[in-house]
This record gives structure tokens, C-alpha cells and sequence, in this order.
């Protein structure tokens, strides 16, 4: 351990003064150790300051990774509200859907963009585990869902959007087509010659309906396409003799037939033992020949009691099978419903009939059948934007036109 100086004035344990020592200087010893105490305490108060200065110096700034992961954490959460937002409006209120085919023209065009009301007959609950703004799916898996509470009931003549019913997969992933209402549960419908009535009065149609006509042009004289497509209508086929089908409106059929060149003009119907139906593979056709005649069909209700024959099969199996699930078995002509025999069966839900407003160039339910109630997924509201395809360009005149004007 090092020696301490003893304290100014004082002495060493041995109080008598050494002879050989001179006299201690009080004021000489004293002020040194002052000095040099000042010294210490000087270099003392930097040490301080410069330590202090280094706690500064060293305290916790913020790095550019931490900046960089808060940002990202921003934006993170940014995306994942925005995304939870759209998967609920998307499921619960409206869809947005686009027209790829001509089967609703003229009332819908092939390149509109639509805006479809979820809230018009109540938004169904999900029905499977699926990616979000997607068809895919997890398979196997079906939800337990439910329609809640809507505005109003599908009515006749709605345009509505619904999952095809004869496609093989959960409902809410099948694809989805749009066609007009025109038979709701209960009514009678029957096509005669091409014209549906139902209820036994002509339907009430749109303006915007299309159908074939047979036009004879007067001899030596050809139609011009041009003119026709300017027109509103549409050249099928011809046979190069003067002979044409021609797909038009009924107010396009009315201006062409005062035409010059036309000699007579006439809707296309098929012959009534005309069989189209015998090719296709769809139960409910087999009961027709075409899709020009059909006899007096009822739209299926909940309640209603169907009786089971060879008749009446071909129109009701996928109602009794397909869509509500019962195994049916026909041994000499009896009837076995799940098991038992029965001559009758009683539906369970309601059920809608469905056609394009492009009459002769739509697959719809004269061809497929009904569709069930639960396979409606809402009501055409509003176009926001429509592309035509052979003229790349816009059709201005169409953004934000309103579905159901009437």
C-alpha cells in the first residue's frame, strides 16, 4: 500500500523534529498539496464533462433496419385491413363480374363490367374454406351456411347471377352465369313457337331481345353485311341463294323488313319433332325436342308435390337427386325413393327459371333446367365499364348505366 503524506502543519507519529531534517515549511507543504488538489479536482470536472458527453454520444438512435421494419409494418397492416374490408364487401355486398358471352345482348353486352347487389336476396354465408378472390378451395370441405335477410324475393324478370346448377362442386365454386329470371316458384311455363308464355299470357319483353329471323331477299340481291350489323342485327347463315337467318330485335326486325331489297322477313322457328335435344347431355332437355317448344311446366315450390312418371322424370330428377339429395331407383316402372316406393315426392325449396335475353344463342334452362334457390348469388345492379372487343374501344355511352331502369 502506498504512503500517505501527512496533512500540512502536522507530523509524523514521532512528533519530535529530526535533526537532520529542516523544519517543515507549514505554507510550503500546504500550498503544494493545494495546487495539486486543485490540479485533481480540474482534471476531475473534465473527466466528468467528457463522460458525460460520451453517454450522449452513445445513446440509443434509431438504425435505418429499425425504420425500414416499422415502415414495412405500415404498410403491413395498411394492406391486411384493406384486404379483410374487400374479402367483406365481396361476401356480403356486392360482386363485381364481367360479360364474356352474347347470350344477354342486347340488354347486357359481351365487355360490360358489372356491379351485382349481394344485399338484394341476402348474401349467403361462406360455403367452403377458399383463397380469397379466388376459386380455389379446400376440398372436402363444406360450411354450414345460411342466406341472410335480403331487401326483396327474386322477381319475374329480375336479371339475376347465380352458380351453374348441373356443375359438379361446392355451389359457391362453381361458375357463375347471369340470365333473366323469367319464371319464379309456382309459375307455368310453355313455349309455343318460339314465344314463351307464362301464366298462359305472352311474357312481357324488353326491347332489347333478340331472336333469329328468316329474311328472302328479292331476287339477284344480296344482303350487305354492313348494313346489317349497322342495322342492330347479325348474318347467321346463308345459303347464298338469297336466303338468310339473321339475329335482330324486334324493332331492328321492323326496320328491315320496310327495307327495299327484303322480300319477307319472318321469325326462325324449329319444326317441333326438330330434335336438338337428343345430342346434349343434359337430363332436363330430354324431355323436349328443342328449344323452341316446350309443353306447360311448372317452376318447382317449396311444398309442392310432384308426381313421379316417365314423363315427368326427364324435368324433375335433378330437382329430386341433384340438388336435394335422394337416391331414386326405377324398377319396373315403380318409383324408389331412398329405399321406399313412392309415386310422388315433395319438393323442398324454391326454384327459378332462367333465359338469356339473346334467345337463339343462349344455353339456359330450356336446355339444364331449374335453378335452386340456394345457388343465387344476387341481382344485376349497375355497368361501370364496357369494352368492345372488335372495335377496341370503350363504350363510353354504357359506363354507369343501370341495370334495372324499369
Amino acid at each position: 500500500m502506498a504512503p500517505t503524506d501527512p496533512a500540512p502543519g502536522g507530523s509524523s507519529p514521532d512528533d519530535r523534529p529530526d535533526p537532520q531534517q529542516p523544519p517543515s515549511n507549514p505554507d510550503g507543504d500546504g500550498s503544494r498539496g493545494t495546487r495539486k488538489s486543485k490540479r485533481i479536482g480540474g482534471k476531475s470536472g473534465k473527466s466528468a464533462r467528457s463522460a458525460r458527453a460520451a453517454r450522449r454520444s452513445t445513446a440509443p438512435k434509431a438504425e435505418p433496419a429499425d425504420a425500414a421494419r416499422a415502415w414495412a409494418r405500415e404498410w403491413i397492416d395498411a394492406f391486411v385491413f384493406a384486404a379483410v374490408v374487400a374479402i367483406l364487401l365481396r361476401t356480403f355486398i356486392f360482386g363485381s363480374y364481367r360479360i364474356p358471352t352474347p347470350s344477354m345482348e342486347d340488354t347486357l353486352m359481351t365487355g360490360d363490367f358489372l356491379m351485382v347487389s349481394k344485399l338484394s336476396y341476402g348474401p349467403r354465408t361462406p360455403m367452403t374454406l377458399s383463397i380469397p378472390f379466388t376459386q380455389v378451395h379446400v376440398p372436402g370441405v363444406n360450411l354450414p351456411w345460411t342466406r341472410l335477410p335480403g331487401f326483396s324475393e327474386v322477381e319475374r324478370h329480375d336479371i339475376i347471377v347465380f352458380n351453374y346448377p348441373v356443375e359438379v362442386g361446392p355451389i359457391s365454386a362453381r361458375t357463375h352465369y347471369i340470365k333473366t329470371a323469367v319464371g319464379i316458384p309456382g309459375d307455368t311455363l310453355e313455349l309455343r313457337d318460339k314465344f314463351l308464355y307464362i301464366n298462359g299470357e305472352p311474357e312481357r319483353e324488353r326491347p332489347t331481345y333478340r331472336r333469329h329471323h328468316v329474311v328472302q331477299a328479292r331476287s339477284r340481291i344480296r344482303l350487305s353485311e354492313a348494313k346489317v350489323r349497322e342495322a342492330g342485327g347479325e348474318i347467321v347463315q346463308t345459303d347464298g341463294q338469297g336466303l338468310y337467318i339473321v339475329n335482330l330485335t324486334r324493332a331492328a326486325a321492323d326496320r328491315m323488313a320496310a327495307w327495299p331489297e327484303v322480300d319477307s322477313l319472318r321469325p326462325f322457328v324449329l319444326p317441333p319433332d326438330f330434335d336438338e335435344f337428343g345430342r346434349r347431355p343434359f337430363m332436363f332437355s330430354q324431355g323436349f325436342e328443342n328449344h323452341d317448344h316446350m309443353p306447360p311446366v311448372v317452376v318447382p315450390f317449396s311444398g309442392q308435390e310432384i308426381r313421379l312418371s316417365e314423363e315427368t322424370w326427364p324435368v324433375y330428377r335433378d330437382v329430386v337427386m341433384r340438388h336435394e339429395g335422394n337416391d331414386v331407383a326405377i324398377e319396373d316402372g315403380v318409383f324408389y325413393v331412398n329405399g321406399e316406393p313412392a309415386d310422388t315426392y315433395t319438393v323442398r325449396g324454391d326454384y327459378y327459371f332462367a333465359m338469356g335475353d339473346n334467345r337463339d344463342d343462349s344455353e339456359d334452362s330450356r336446355f339444364w333446367g331449374f335453378v335452386p334457390e340456394s345457388h343465387i348469388v344476387g341481382k344485376a345492379w349497375v355497368v361501370y365499364f364496357s369494352w368492345d372487343k372488335e372495335r377496341s374501344l370503350p363504350r363510353f355511352s354504357r359506363f354507369f348505366k343501370l341495370i334495372h331502369e324499369e
